[in-house]
């Protein structure tokens, strides 16, 4: 007896057509043999999709289209945006400081929604919303504790500092103390790490106006952009700062409003699976229990499903696909400490750990306390966004009529032959979000999520054009005499800066497109990381020995930023990555999904035993091989070698320089320009 008529009078048959669902011939042909009950079949006939005729899982319920009012709501804000942030090109005046850094007249409650915003955007909500639904709640809550955190770090350490050195960008801080060499090294880095975060806001932003407003992901990323780079060159931080507090008042209460909503209101995770006709319940009698299961036909000594209680018709039935015979949670507490705390799934503790890691204000104490206030406003708004990952599971996860598997897989620690591997939803969010929420909270929140990404998108265009235009353009003529130490003057600094932020949002936008978003982490959620991998490795260390030693050594925090960003880079390309976050611990949780092993039963199916899969029987493996991904170790390595390189050079040179640099050259130290 094998795997293909035990539900199927659950299932509604359509048109069938000849199906390849096997990646081997072999397996292919085999199947066809059992299907068709003909040992010289090679193809077989594929009932709606190959999960219905070979493994007897519903195919995938058709989610409804979005109600027209989401797309409106959607652009009528965006219009909305714009229309304000070019408005505020009348308080530019052509005046560089006024549009890079607001001529410092911001009070602290501007400040602290201009940082609080340029955390919670679609990077971190959409992030943290689909990893926790991917894999599990810390998956996606470290990213907002991790924002947060850096936020407070910042406010602790820097931000009074910085705002002191009255400087137009980070650079000027590494530039006064260390020179030109460093200020360009770190001005190169910070734009490296504003095209990753502007590009993940662009995928954000895109995915919400292209499923709700029906256009192609690359029209909607290329929309994005044009739009944000509009109102950005035309009012500078005026523009940021004026839409961040639009974004704020309408985008956190939205987005707050929603999360709570759903998590009073929806169920908080998946439930004990109910089964289907056939299907045998764990031997711990809890879900027997709970189902009013019934003895057995084949296996009288163990319960299985009642049909007669959940199926007493074919179109009358209660049933789902067994993917959790225990149920879930909403949260694990020892994820973060036990590596087999999602067993029988694995757990990416290292990826985890490595994730969870101010010049416009009036005062310094204007930027600590922003900072601060920001990083708190970062953790309200954005965890319980991870608490929605299992609500979205609910509804678009394994257990649901949504759930899509991969046929042609096997998992040995799951008990399955064949569709073993779930395929999670890219969009599963947002069809939540405008099926599953009321539409005017589900459109509030869409709308709050699309100015988070515009804030922080505005903000990282801006910077490109600042950083490069004023600390890279400006000082080319100090490193080649082909270039006139005048190139960039005061009065065309605004220029320039407007007009190097077209390229940077095209790079940017390219990205975005090009970017695989069915990466298992997810386009928004990875470039984040990657964005704050590239400073911290290459920047923070520096930062810290600039306010934090006596005489900061301009040799030191050069060796310190090589260091860094070579150990990132190095690591990158030769650690083990196969794209999947999990390192490589023992046991069969950390086995990677195989091919199709049998055309037998899985062990939870009420046929007799010789029926059942067993993987021990020569012919009938399930070959898996082990995750290897080290992803997450870089982020932490490279900065602690370029602090051990820092440390070690200031104090080689504790009596006097190694080096002695020119004076005013390209290592002197500058005052500010």
């Amino acid at each position: 007896m094998h795997l293909k008529t035990a539900i199927a009078t659950l299932l509604t048959k359509a048109v069938s057509t000849l199906g390849q669902c096997f990646s081997d011939p072999d397996t292919n042909a085999e199947w066809a043999q059992v299907i068709n009950e003909d040992t010289s079949s090679t193809e077989f006939e594929v009932d709606q999709c190959c999960q219905n005729t070979v493994c007897g899982i519903p195919c995938p319920e058709t989610v409804p289209e979005p109600p027209i009012g989401f797309g409106i709501a959607v652009m009528v804000s965006i219009a909305l945006y714009e229309i304000v942030g070019i408005l505020c090109f009348v308080f530019i005046k052509g005046k560089a400081d006024n549009f890079f850094v607001a001529g410092r007249t911001m009070p602290i409650w501007v400040v602290t929604a201009t940082l609080a915003a340029s955390a919670i955007d679609s990077n971190a909500i959409l992030g943290t919303a689909m990893f926790s639904y991917k894999y599990h709640f810390w998956d996606g809550a470290v990213i907002p504790i991790g924002l947060g955190m850096s936020l407070i770090l910042n406010a602790i350490f820097f931000a009074g500092k910085i705002n002191e050195d009255y400087a137009l960008t980070l650079p000027d801080v590494f530039a006064k103390r260390y020179g030109k060499v460093v200020e360009v090294l770190v001005s190169i880095c910070t734009i490296i790490s504003f095209i990753c975060l502007l590009a993940g806001n662009l995928v954000g932003m895109g995915t919400i106006i292209a499923y709700f407003v029906k256009m192609s992901m690359s029209a909607a990323i290329c929309l994005s952009a044009t739009l944000i780079w509009l109102y950005t060159v035309a009012g500078g931080l005026f523009s940021v700062a004026a839409t961040d507090i639009f974004q704020s008042a309408i985008g956190w209460t939205g987005c707050c409003a929603l999360a709570f909503y759903l998590i009073k209101n929806e169920q908080g995770a998946p439930a004990v699976s109910i089964g289907f006709p056939g299907y045998m319940y764990p031997e711990d009698g809890e879900a027997c229990e709970m189902y009013e299961g019934v003895a057995c036909s084949v296996n009288s000594t163990r319960c299985c499903y009642n049909e007669e209680l959940w199926c007493p018709t074919d179109d009358n039935c209660k049933t789902d696909n067994g993917a959790y015979p225990y149920g879930d949670l909403r949260t694990f507490s020892n994820e973060m400490t036990d590596p087999y705390a999602l067993s029988p799934f694995p757990n990416a503790i290292l990826f985890n750990w490595a994730t969870a890691r101010c010049m416009s204000s009036k005062t310094p104490r204007v930027a600590t306390i922003s900072c601060l206030l920001a990083g708190v406003l970062t953790f309200v708004v954005g965890v319980p966004y991870a608490y929605l990952g299992a609500i979205t599971r609910v509804h678009y996860g394994p257990d649901s009529p949504k759930a899509e598997f991969e046929t042609d897989s096997c998992s040995k620690i799951l008990g399955l032959p064949t569709c073993g591997w779930w395929l999670p939803d890219s969009d599963a969010f947002v069809k939540l979000v405008s099926n599953e929420a009321p539409a005017f909270l589900g459109a509030w929140c869409m709308v709050g999520i699309v100015a988070a990404s515009m804030s922080t998108a505005s903000g990282a265009i801006l910077a490109m054009g600042t950083v490069f235009s004023h600390n890279i353009l400006r000082n080319l003529g100090s490193f080649t005499s082909c270039v006139s130490q005048s190139l960039v003057n005061n009065k065309n600094l605004l220029m320039f800066a407007r007009i190097i932020t077209i390229p940077f949002a095209a790079i940017s936008c390219i990205i975005a497109i090009t970017y695989d978003s069915n990466h298992s982490l997810g386009a928004t959620g990875y470039l984040l990381v990657v964005a704050f991998d590239v400073v911290l490795a290459t920047a923070v260390v520096p930062l810290f020995g600039a306010f934090y030693t006596k005489k900061p050594s301009p040799l030191a925090a050069l060796c310190a930023i090589i260091a860094g960003a070579f150990v990132r880079v190095v690591l990158e390309y030769t650690l083990p990555k196969d794209g999947l976050v999990i390192l490589p611990f023992p046991g069969d949780e950390f086995l990677d999904y195989g091919l199709a092993a049998s055309t037998l039963y899985p062990n939870f199916f009420d046929v007799p035993p010789e029926d059942h899969w067993d993987p021990s029987v020569p012919g009938e493996e399930c070959v898996q091989r082990q995750f290897n991904d080290w992803t997450g170790l870089d982020g932490l390595v490279s900065p602690l070698v370029a602090a051990a390189v820092f440390i070690y050079v200031q104090w080689l040179e504790r009596n006097g320089p190694i080096i002695h640099f020119e004076e005013g050259g390209v290592m002197c130290k500058l005052k500010f320009q």
